[in-house]
């Protein structure tokens, strides 16, 4: 790049060179949308460092000729950021720089680049003193950074609709099923035999508990358990799923017989427990659920938020979710009650996959504690393994600050092993329905969305760590993790929005959710669920 300083120090030319070189390579089945927003992400970011250079001229004004672009960023951006105060650098430009522009500004001026080359163009072709020089500038970033903006709130947006809608494929599985339920008296067996029924309550069992409300991931989860045990005679699964998809799950598992495992199949109706009084889990959710619609307004309302940031308003999106007023969330802090004769259980989530024996899970000493799970602040993948409770609850809420360490290591759900015996002689489960009230009278500000923030208080003092292998985190936020590493682990979870049964899965991932479903199956191939 080539600079010439007019002998007024009032003009500066700029002859750009080859400018920087493409720094990303955009992944293969991004929608058009995510172009967009990584397109004017790199023009944003490759402006930047072409403005490393166009500032250097600037660097000439102040008489430090010699000085490189990145350590004169003092200079360029002004003595009141960095404490310079030596720079002869024009005041007009910093004045400029500092005002703000406002949101209505730049809306249907033409005169304004509209990219990169645009903007250099100008600059090489006119002589522009040091005013137009910053005004020119300010209004170039400025458009870039309302676009980046935008099109990161799309992104969020329409993964937002994806991530929490049923697809198609998913609903006509059920339908089919809850259909074959109706007309076909094999898809209406009851689960287990009635020879099998004591070993519901047989400690002896692994007894392994799963809530879900969506066929397929139950499918995969009892399928990979079973397959991969080494004990399948002696493995118990416990499915507890809602009203309306009590049919299509039995249907399902009539018909997909895992022999000789034990698979029970029950909607949360079926409980004593829950149909006797009040259930405060069911009051603290439709208190919560009434709040959340008030409290965040609609996803229109919070995407036409032009004061906040991208990441705040995708948090607010999250908040709409329906997983984050689900029941099935929301249950296992009653698992004492649903299963009262039973000692120790292996809950699991609907989002993960099995890929060892378990057993081995049964003969870890807990030494008096409730809940083994795997620690999310040590490792090596600092996005997903850096968790402590400050990642989750709000230390500038009082109730928090005096109650709780932010520095404490955080933990997963997904995979846990509950000693239900310890857990009877604690207040576990009362302690979780206080702090759900404190977060509604708080206007939900006590901390992040989701059933692990109050599960973070309430077991509080009664988890004991267990290995990193029984639990691998993250597959569904990002793919950064090897696929040796996948492999690896005893058992994955692909928590966050791209759930390897939605057109947002990584493919890369996917196929490890994938081998333990049967695409040749009628009920799979009639509603075209496929391996991509």
């Amino acid at each position: 790049m080539q600079l010439h300083i007019s002998p007024s120090l009032r003009h500066v030319t700029v002859f750009p060179g080859k400018g920087v070189r493409e720094f990303i390579k955009v992944k293969v089945g991004l929608r058009r949308l995510s172009y967009r927003m990584l397109f004017y992400s790199i023009l944003f970011f490759t402006f930047l460092l072409r403005f490393a250079f166009v500032m250097t001229a600037v660097d000439t004004i102040d008489g430090e000729s010699k000085c490189s672009s990145l350590g004169c960023l003092g200079k360029r951006l002004g003595p009141k950021i960095l404490g310079r105060r030596e720079s002869r650098v024009p005041e007009v430009i910093y004045q400029i720089l500092e005002e703000p522009i406002g949101k209505h500004e730049l809306q249907g001026r033409s005169d304004i680049p509209q990219s990169l080359d645009e903007f250099m163009v100008e600059i090489k072709d006119g002589k522009l003193d040091a005013r137009t020089f910053a005004v020119k500038l300010r209004e170039m970033v400025t458009l870039l950074e309302q676009r980046t903006r935008n099109a990161k709130i799309q992104e969020y947006l329409y993964r937002h609709v994806a991530s929490s809608s049923i697809p198609k494929q998913l609903h006509c599985l059920a339908l089919r099923l809850a259909n074959e339920h109706a007309s076909n008296a094999a898809a209406r067996l009851q689960l287990p035999s009635a020879e099998l029924v004591p070993a519901l309550v047989d400690n002896s069992y692994y007894h392994f508990v799963l809530a879900s409300d969506n066929v397929l991931a139950a499918s995969v989860v009892a399928t990979s358990l079973v397959r991969n045990s080494l004990h399948p005679h002696k493995v118990v699964l416990h499915i507890i799923t809602d009203r309306k998809t009590y049919y299509p799950m039995q249907a399902w598992f009539s018909l997909h017989s895992l022999s000789p495992a034990i698979i029970e199949v029950k909607a949360l109706h079926h409980f004593d427990w829950f149909t006797k009084g009040k259930v405060p889990v069911l009051e603290a959710m439709e208190k919560d659920q009434r709040v959340r619609s008030q409290f965040r307004g609609g996803s229109s309302a919070i995407v036409a938020n032009n004061t906040e940031k991208p990441n705040v308003i995708a948090a607010k999106l999250q908040a709409l979710s329906p997983k984050y007023n689900s029941l099935m969330n929301h249950i296992r802090i009653h698992l004492p009650e649903l299963f009262p004769s039973l000692n120790k259980i292996v809950f699991l989530d609907d989002d993960i996959v099995v890929q060892t024996d378990l057993s081995p899970l049964w003969d870890i000493e807990m030494n008096g504690k409730v809940n083994g799970a795997v620690e999310t602040c040590k490792g090596e993948d600092n996005f997903v393994m850096s968790k402590r409770f400050k990642s989750y609850l709000n230390f500038s809420h009082p109730l928090i600050s005096k109650n709780f360490n932010p520095k404490t290591c955080a933990w997963a759900y997904g995979m846990n092993i509950f000693d239900l015996d310890a857990w009877r002689k604690t207040n576990i489960s009362l302690t979780y329905h206080h702090w759900l009230e404190q977060n509604l009278k708080s206007d939900l500000s006590l901390w992040q969305l989701g059933t692990l923030p109050p599960g973070l208080i309430a077991f509080h003092g009664h988890v004991h760590v267990i290995d990193p292998f029984w639990h691998m985190l993250g597959l569904g936020y990002q793919e950064n993790t090897s696929a040796a590493d996948v492999k690896s682990a005893g058992v994955i979870h692909f928590n966050g929005r791209a759930k390897p049964w939605l057109d947002i899965a990584f493919p890369k991932l996917r196929p490890f959710w994938a081998k333990y479903v049967n695409f040749s199956d009628k009920f799979i191939k009639g509603c075209h669920i496929t391996a991509t």
